[in-house]
């Protein structure tokens, strides 16, 4: 077996996860076989119906696929159905000669677990062989020294403002060359010289823009003085207030061209404009429901393990923010209590509860698994409460013990 493996690629398990509090890694087990015969039999004799995250290698050691399940050897046995045979689990499983699974102490740890090894490893399955049009991408607004909207496939650092994933890529493409002409800032190559109108001296010749839409008033033209940088500036904070949700005025403009060129009998702008409102509509919709998730989802999120290996998560403006072993007795609760002071006063310097504008912290791709999963499991509300409130959440967790239920 062992010559199926490259070395590039973690034997003995998936690497480091920031998202696990204990000392010590968890289990990890792996299985080979030459056939799917063989695979499906270790894998019956062998995989838990417990919570993890696996992952399937090919003949040349490479990494091929990751997934989750709350019931590990029911979602891998799956993969052999013979109705799944020409469906992609099939082509998958079809591939794969050592199959490797991590269990987790819950399905909500599996799920962090998943996307962390997905983005991290990018895995065939789960980053090429997916259609572009399908990946998720991440609205951005940024790269200076004059900003402008553009699609990321990971979060930039560096970026004025962040929002997303979003899925359907030409759909997305669609909306940032709407955004970037309605709030006129560029989108020229990163090699175009930017020139503000501060910056000419008075002998200085004129600067011939790089492109037609400085004439045509799509943009302010900031590679050829059409504007201060300060001018240019307050566009960005407008667009920025866009991508915060803030903003809907795009939107009664939009309404209002496609309405007054239908008037004019000029069908093409109203289609071109009925197109660019129903794409903004749709990108508004989800920037509102993320903007009210970072508003109102700063708070602790009380997760219990199957193995009695519990997790407290600090979510703060939506996203994964930190993480703790669940207090189990009155020393750990003492032990936690500092960490539990820090969170309290990291919740209270957030201004997005006040503010509604986005803060990104060091994982801002959960924003959505977070808002997916109590969208989807709505009773789990019951288990958050604030860092001041962790003692009475001790006491009565200790007093009614909530146990992880597992599947099967």
């Amino acid at each position: 077996m062992d010559a199926m493996w490259n070395t590039e690629q973690p034997r003995d398990g998936f690497g480091p996860d920031p998202f696990n509090p204990y000392p010590f890694a968890r289990p990890v087990t792996y299985v080979g076989g030459r056939s799917k015969k063989q695979l499906r039999a270790e894998i019956q004799s062998t995989c838990p119906k417990l919570p993890g995250v696996y992952g399937m290698w090919d003949r040349k050691g490479q990494l091929i696929y990751v997934g989750k399940s709350k019931a590990l050897r029911s979602r891998l046995l799956s993969y052999f159905s013979a109705a799944n045979a020409e469906e992609k689990a099939g082509r998958i499983i079809a591939a794969a000669r050592v199959i490797q699974w991590e269990t987790q102490p819950s399905e909500f740890a599996a799920l962090l677990r998943e996307q962390h090894l997905i983005r991290t490893l990018t895995p065939r399955w789960n980053v090429q062989e997916i259609p572009k049009r399908q990946r998720p991408v991440y609205l951005c607004l940024g790269r200076p020294p004059a900003p402008y909207f553009f699609l990321a496939r990971v979060p930039p650092k560096d970026s004025v403002a962040c929002e997303g994933p979003f899925h359907g890529a030409g759909r997305m493409s669609r909306a940032v060359d709407a955004l970037n002409k309605h709030f006129r800032l560029r989108d020229c190559s990163s090699q175009q010289t930017m020139h503000f109108s501060e910056q000419l001296s008075l002998f200085q010749l004129e600067h011939r823009p790089g492109c037609l839409r400085l004439e045509i008033n799509t943009c302010l033209g900031p590679c050829a003085a059409g504007c201060s940088r300060g001018e240019y500036d307050r566009q960005v904070a407008a667009a920025k207030s866009f991508l915060e949700g803030l903003n809907a005025e795009i939107l009664v403009q939009l309404q209002d061209s496609m309405q007054t060129a239908a008037e004019r009998r000029q069908f093409e702008l109203a289609a071109h404009a009925r197109d660019s409102l129903q794409v903004l509509e749709y990108l508004h919709r989800k920037l509102l429901y993320l903007a009210e998730v970072r508003r109102t989802y700063s708070f602790v999120y009380s997760v219990p393990g199957y193995d009695g290996s519990g997790i407290w998560y600090l979510i703060r403006n939506g996203e994964i923010a930190d993480r703790l072993v669940a207090p189990q007795c009155t020393k750990t609760f003492a032990d936690a209590r500092p960490e539990l002071r820090r969170w309290a006063a990291e919740l209270e310097g957030s201004d997005t509860a006040t503010t509604g504008q986005a803060s990104n912290g060091l994982y801002p791709h959960t924003l959505s698994l977070v808002a997916r999963w109590f969208r989807k499991n709505k009773d789990e509300h019951q288990q958050t409460f604030l860092p001041s409130q962790a003692g009475h959440k001790y006491r009565s967790a200790k007093a009614n013990p909530r146990r992880y239920t597992v599947v099967g």
